[in-house]
């Protein structure tokens, strides 16, 4: 009981000395974070904020340019955004500074929480910072026909994607977080190829970025079939 109290406080997830002289350190009540960055050597540094949960999630917000509004990046998708020409190695390529030095993040305290989330994943569908992984998915304006992308990090953003893919009549404007109208241009299909896939960008479904069903995607207050029968296999 006394170690889930301390990992409920952001300043117990970790002892002191395995935070010493790290750089940009916050505490949040079940999260460090940390500056960090991703050295391409074509585009030099690119720098960010990483959050580390308690639970295993690790959570990148970038900052390469003013103008950046990449956030609650994974380690690997802030790797290829970052341009790093060795990609697919973001433990090693990933740094975060200690004590004035560029230091990875696979030679830090930082990503005990994660190793132990990936040992307990048991092969699920997770992604590569050990959370549950879902893909982006398009639904299409009843009234444009046009196809719109819906991102499925969030339990919240699930259930969006979840009623507009329920409602014949969902249109351009009920997206709630994109201020899109059926006037605005439809994502070229050369983009859309990229559904966030953590295993390959241009993936068209896998193992690691299709889920069959889970907690963050299922609503037991949903009379659909597939809800359902997700809620009959738990009560089994």
């Amino acid at each position: 009981m006394e170690n889930e109290v301390e990992r409920e406080s952001g300043s117990m997830i970790f002892s002191d000395e395995e935070l010493i002289e790290v750089s940009g350190l916050k505490k949040g009540r079940d999260f460090i974070e940390v500056t960090c960055g991703c050295t391409s050597h074509r585009y030099g540094d690119a720098v960010g904020k990483l959050r580390v949960f308690s639970n295993g999630d690790l959570e990148i917000t970038c900052e390469c340019t003013p103008g950046c509004n990449e956030d609650k990046l994974t380690p690997a998708a802030f790797e290829k955004h970052s341009g790093r020409e060795t990609a697919r190695k973001w433990k090693n390529n990933v740094w975060v500074i200690v004590n004035g030095e560029k230091v990875s993040l696979s030679k830090t305290a930082l990503l005990k929480y994660y190793n132990q989330a990936s040992k307990n994943a048991n092969g699920t569908n997770r992604s590569h910072n050990g959370r549950v992984c879902h893909r982006d998915e398009f639904v299409c304006c009843s009234r444009c026909n046009k196809e719109r992308r819906f991102r499925l990090r969030t339990k919240e953003e699930c259930r969006i994607h979840h009623d507009a893919l329920a409602d014949v009549n969902w249109k351009c404007s009920d997206l709630p977080y994109d201020r899109i109208t059926c006037d605005d241009e439809e994502e070229r299909a050369s983009r859309r190829v990229y559904r966030g896939c953590t295993r390959s960008p241009t993936c068209k479904g896998c193992t690691s970025c299709v889920c069959f069903g889970c907690e963050i995607c299922r609503f037991t207050d949903c009379s659909c079939q597939t809800c359902i029968d997700f809620t009959r296999n738990a009560k089994a």
